[in-house]
């Protein structure tokens, strides 16, 4: 079940089943390939368990055809299985798919065909921003006119309405296509960029050194190579891109970068001055997101809009109307008593390093839920996310930690969050473990203060984003 349909080949003239349709990645495909014209089914372990029944409400008013997760769903020789290549054989509908010898697809493998078969295909790498990056610089591409389609791993604001609750990918044309590549399972390297855009390089998934394989090739393979002049790891792989664009917020050497002093930083926006070196023009910028992290983000996308032909100028422009991504410090709201939720996609450490900077930038104690997204990166990063925690909060502030994403399998989980706790006590900072999420929910809510935050952080796990509105509406 490994052969690939051709990738320039009419990918839909076959019926395709997605395995863990509702997940994050997989969604986007298959709304794509829908729209499209395909024939598009699939199935999830949470729609079985009854889990974010809108999500599912909402894929069955758009026409897909869902199934219980016990092979049901595949009949047809014909037909194309989508499966996440961590989907162990044991799932009734990989059984299924074995027994009639149907091809079968990881997320990666679909999205790398439809990508390439792309006139210009725009990817976005690196560990940390690339789903925002990728909402960015879609917008600025839609909103210039270029008729984008885009994949993303997280619903985009802007693209929502009520037929598309869950706007994680938008169709236009199939002469451009952009998307954010994958370099946790080694996926970036099916991808053949007309721009590759690179945020960072840090510890996730794969050690630094694979990490600088897998980045220096995907430069190499790209066109035109967007770089981040202020991340030292990426900027070491300059030298690897063709008619390389280097961005940056702090690097002076950077050929699109922000004034010196021109920052004007507040709690939920943000503006700056863009002053492009090539040309020495400057653009006031205004970003309706906080964090320095953000103002980086939106100058990768710039920079990449740049190199896709977008002048500068209305690429900033663009890029002022942009309303953000669902999990991506995603302010829930503020209770009556003054205490604000913020629902977050931060994982790893560069991302809940960055989450935690921007809270911590403006006053009010911080009350960090942090649900590790499973055992496997636990054991990867567990450490680092320790020392995170112990370095960006202070003294007054708590990290509350569950127990890790567990939705089935054969993973090892000898090792849990107690131990991250020891370790972020070890670092010298504050933090308790509960087992069960809902302990954790009756915590934050006993102890929450008038002008405190709390942040929801974790991935891998729909339900998070509810839990934050539980939350807030516990709040006094």
């Amino acid at each position: 079940m490994s052969d690939l349909p051709d990738p320039t080949a009419d990918l839909t003239a076959r019926p395709w089943f997605f395995c863990g349709i509702g997940g994050s990645g997989m969604q986007p495909l298959a709304q794509i390939l829908k729209a499209r014209g395909a024939d598009v089914a699939g199935s999830d372990r949470s729609l079985d368990q009854g889990r974010t029944p809108e999500k599912f409400a909402a894929l069955e008013r758009q026409g897909f055809a869902l199934f219980p997760q016990d092979g049901s769903g595949i009949t047809d020789p014909a037909q194309v299985l989508v499966a996440s290549a961590a989907v162990e054989d044991s799932v009734p509908d990989v059984g299924r798919a074995k027994e009639l010898g149907i091809p079968r697809l990881t997320r990666a493998d679909l999205n790398a065909a439809l990508f390439n078969a792309a006139d210009n295909g725009i990817a976005v790498a690196g560990t940390s921003g690339k789903s925002t990056v990728t909402g960015m610089l879609g917008w600025i591409l839609h909103e210039t006119g270029r008729n984008p389609t885009i994949m993303n791993g997280a619903v985009m604001k802007n693209f929502v309405s009520e037929d598309r609750p869950f706007a994680s990918a938008v169709v236009g044309g199939p002469e451009l296509y952009v998307s954010e590549v994958d370099e946790s399972d080694g996926s970036i390297a099916q991808y053949d960029p007309a721009v590759g855009i690179l945020l960072n390089v840090s510890l996730d998934h794969k050690s630094m050194d694979e990490l600088r394989d897998l980045f220096g090739a995907f430069l190499e393979r790209s066109k035109v190579g967007v770089v981040n002049a202020d991340d030292t790891e990426a900027f070491r792989l300059v030298a690897h891109a063709n008619d390389p664009i280097t961005f940056g917020v702090e690097n002076g050497c950077a050929a699109l970068q922000i004034e010196k002093g021109s920052i004007a930083d507040g709690p939920v926006r943000q503006a700056a001055m863009v002053h492009d070196l090539r040309d020495d023009t400057k653009h006031a910028l205004t970003l309706h997101l906080p964090g320095r992290h953000n103002l980086s983000n939106a100058m990768a996308a710039i920079a990449g809009a740049s190199a896709a032909g977008v002048p500068v100028a209305d690429a900033v422009a663009a890029i002022g109307s942009f309303t953000g991504l669902a999990r991506r410090f995603d302010i829930v709201g503020t209770s009556p008593s003054g205490v604000s939720v913020i629902d977050d996609f931060g994982h790893n450490p560069d991302k809940c390093a960055a989450t935690l900077r921007t809270l911590k930038a403006h006053d009010g104690r911080v009350l960090a839920f942090f649900q590790p997204h499973g055992y496997g990166p636990l054991r990867q990063m567990g450490r680092e996310l320790a020392e995170t925690f112990a370095r960006e909060l202070g003294p007054m502030d708590v990290t509350v930690l569950c127990d890790p994403v567990y939705f089935g399998g054969t993973v090892d989980r000898s090792a849990g969050s107690e131990q991250i706790v020891d370790m972020i006590a070890e670092a010298g900072g504050k933090a308790i473990h509960i087992n069960t999420r809902d302990g954790c929910g009756d915590f934050l809510v006993e102890n929450a203060r008038p002008g405190d935050r709390i942040v929801i952080m974790g991935a891998r796990d729909d339900t998070l984003s509810q839990f934050a509105r539980d939350v807030l509406a516990r709040l006094g």
